[in-house]
């Protein structure tokens, strides 16, 4: 299946969730953190423009690795695969 976002949002690939802290401490399932960052792999064509009713391009590319909040997100499972749906602007940053 393949799923294509609409407008602003993108499709980011969530990093897996550490097993251990620093100081190698593992980690059970219930003490994970959510991930708070991910790859993107799907991007939409962007916002309509008012005044001109055409796509803005978004500030991101497929295979930027992205930072972005921890609620802001819809959960997605796509061939075994999880992920987030989010908007461009609940992006926080992007790995340069």
């Amino acid at each position: 299946m393949k799923l294509r976002p609409l407008a602003d949002r993108v499709i980011v690939k969530q990093s897996e969730a550490e097993e251990k802290t620093k100081s190698g401490i593992v980690l059970p399932d219930t003490a994970k953190e959510k991930p708070t960052k991910g790859k993107v792999i799907a991007v939409g064509p962007g916002k309509l423009d008012e005044k001109s009713g055409k796509p803005m391009e978004l500030g991101v590319r497929v295979g930027d690795t992205v930072y972005y909040g921890k609620y802001s997100v819809t959960d997605i499972a796509i061939d075994g695969h999880k992920g987030v749906i989010l908007r461009e602007s609940d992006l926080l940053g992007v790995f340069e």
